[in-house]
Order: structure tokens, then sequence, then C-alpha cells
């Protein structure tokens, strides 16, 4: 059987800032419908990966593939136009605006020939969105303020959802939520395999990451330490991984 084309490629990806190293030789292949987890500790490197990922930065060395084609993103907004989507932990909602207007935020849908904003279009695609990913809000029209963390994990992972047509980057998704609001946020994170993208999680949550995840990358110090399929390792050797203190 062979191999899907991945998702996403990283080759020997290097980063340095004013010659401090903070990502050095890391290669990862992301294919479609996986969950992978990238863990470490704080300053390990993971952010920084990510916005790499992202076109936030450029990495110093190595490359990066899009569906086996090098890429090389300017910005933010060129890894979304290739179909590249995140979930900061502060995740980026307008609070005063319902939750339709965020989910299309920055690309709102107009009617001509005035251009003035498509509401009702918004609403109805965001109401439909929410529904078949089982986001529990009271209704599209919603007032961001007015919902719980957990909604708004859900609403951020939904419009991320809605706009990536290849991957979903996810930064400490559940990390300011309580037990119920993990495990809602948790299943909508698993159902994401099934609309096929790649998803990459960072999480501090080794639950978490055993329950999610199909592998797992660890990261100390910049370096990339190895990659285990989750099925065949246990939470003993990646935490060793991690800290570098074998058991």
């Amino acid at each position: 059987m062979t191999q899907p084309t991945p998702v996403l490629s990283l080759t020997n990806i290097h980063k340095a800032f004013d010659g401090v190293i903070a990502i050095q030789d890391f290669s990862l292949d992301l294919f479609p419908g996986e969950i992978v987890a990238l863990v470490g500790d704080n300053g390990a490197g993971k952010s920084t990966l990510i916005k790499m990922i992202s076109g936030v930065y450029s990495p110093t060395s190595g490359t990066v593939a899009l569906d086996g084609e090098k890429v090389s993103f300017a910005d933010a907004s060129s890894a979304r136009n290739r179909g590249i989507e995140v979930v900061y932990q502060d995740l980026a909602l307008a609070d005063q605006q319902p939750v339709f207007m965020n989910m299309f935020l920055g690309r709102e849908l107009t009617k001509p020939p005035f251009g003035l904003l498509d509401k009702e279009r918004m609403r109805r695609e965001s109401q439909a969105l929410v529904d078949e990913l089982d986001v529990r809000i009271p209704s599209a029209s919603s007032t961001i303020r007015d919902l719980s963390g957990g909604q708004r994990q859900g609403i951020a992972i939904a419009r991320a959802t809605h706009w990536a047509s290849k991957l979903i980057l996810l930064d400490e998704p559940t990390a300011a939520l309580g037990v119920a609001e993990t495990a809602r946020v948790e299943q909508l994170v698993a159902s994401l395999r099934e609309r096929n993208l790649a998803i990459l999680i960072i999480s501090h949550s080794l639950d978490q990451v055993f329950t999610l995840s199909d592998r797992i990358c660890v990261l100390r110090r910049g370096e990339q330490i190895g990659i285990r399929k989750t099925a065949e390792t246990d939470k003993n050797e990646i935490v060793s991984m991690i800290t570098g203190v074998h058991k």
C-alpha cells in the first residue's frame, strides 16, 4: 500500500533569532486525517514551530512543502490562503460581535450591487457549521461575550474548520477550560479527522495527547528528540524524552 502524499512536510527546519537557536534540524510529515501532538516544556520551541508553519516567521534554513510542493509564506495571510488555519490560546475572537460575524472575520460575505454585508447568509452558513460540528451554543446570532470559554473555543475551532482545506494548528486549545468543556473540545478535535484535515496540536496535557493523537513529536530546547506512534509508547517514555531524565 502506497503512503499518501503528506499534507505538510518540514525538512531540516532551522530557526535562529540574532544567533540564538530556537529550532534546529526539525523534520516532520503530516498526513490527511492524522492528529500529531507536539509536546515539550516551556521554551522547547513549540510555538516558534507553529509560527513558521503558519507564515508568522520564516525558517532560517530548511524547506516547507504543502502536498509535495515547496512553499515559502510571506506572512500569515499567505498561509491562510493555502488552507492553513491556526487556533491560538487567546482565540482572536471579537467579543462584541455575534458568532456569525466572527466566523467570517476578515472574510465577510457581501451582496451585489452595493457590497453590503450578507448577514443572513453568514448567519445561515455559521449555524449549519456549528450544528454539524455539534458546537452547543444558543444560536449563530449569539454575542461572543455571552458564551462560556468552551463555547468560544468551539467557535474558534469551527471557524478554522470552515476555512482550512489542508491543515489546522491548535496551540493549547483547552488550557483555560474546565473538565467538562475540555472533553467537549476534545470530541470536536477528534471529529476533524473525518474531514481529512491534518491536525497539529500543542498540548501540555499528556492525557489529552494520548486521547487524541496518532503520533507524538517531542521537542527539547529546540531539538527534535523523536517521534513515536501513540499506540506504541507510554507516558513514562514521553516524559523521559521531554525532560531528558530516564527512569
